[in-house]
């Protein structure tokens, strides 16, 4: 696997302050994507256990609130980012994972190996990047096509389960249900 970039801060890709990983390579070609240079699966760095020890440290930093996947394409990357993303569960089991993806839900959770990496994240946004559908006062994504699924709860129940969805009607707990 290659990377582009890993970024200790990034407040763009995900909620709260998070650490974002880069990878290198993409066959999706969308028209204007904001990623271009990292389409090819040349570009950038190859990873060595050196940039997964450095990731960890960076998400065991208590201000990053969690760890982002995008690149290129981090669902045509799987087997280097399976053992990295194990590697930030087994160092910090209570942060999120965000994933961005051009493959949708129903494509990825059809691909066993895709499947295999999804299993190990929180959030995907998933869905190609369409220039006539960009809207940049949207949260999270850049096109209105694309879809900020909560994965455990899409899998528990069968169907897509937004991620905002399960934000909004959170139960509010005080401290006497705790």
């Amino acid at each position: 696997m290659r990377y582009g970039q890993i970024r200790h801060y990034d407040i763009a890709n995900g909620e709260g302050i998070r650490t974002s990983i880069f990878v290198t390579g993409c066959t999706h070609n969308c028209p204007n994507c904001f990623n271009v240079e990292y389409q090819d699966f040349q570009a950038g760095n190859l990873w060595t256990d050196k940039e997964t020890a450095t990731v960890v440290d960076y998400i065991n930093d208590p201000n990053v609130a969690g760890l982002t996947l995008l690149g290129g394409e981090p669902m045509q990357n799987v087997e280097g980012l399976i053992e990295v993303v194990r590697a930030v569960r087994a160092a910090q089991p209570q942060k999120n994972i965000w994933v961005y993806s051009g493959y949708t839900w129903e494509e990825i959770i059809s691909d066993p190996v895709r499947l295999l990496l999804l299993r190990l994240c929180d959030v995907l946004v998933d869905g190609r990047f369409v220039d006539a559908l960009r809207d940049p006062a949207l949260r999270f994504r850049g096109s209105s096509n694309q879809r900020v699924i909560a994965i455990g709860e899409s899998l528990l129940q069968g169907k897509i389960v937004l991620h905002e969805d399960i934000h909004t009607h959170r139960p509010i707990t005080t401290t006497a249900d705790t």
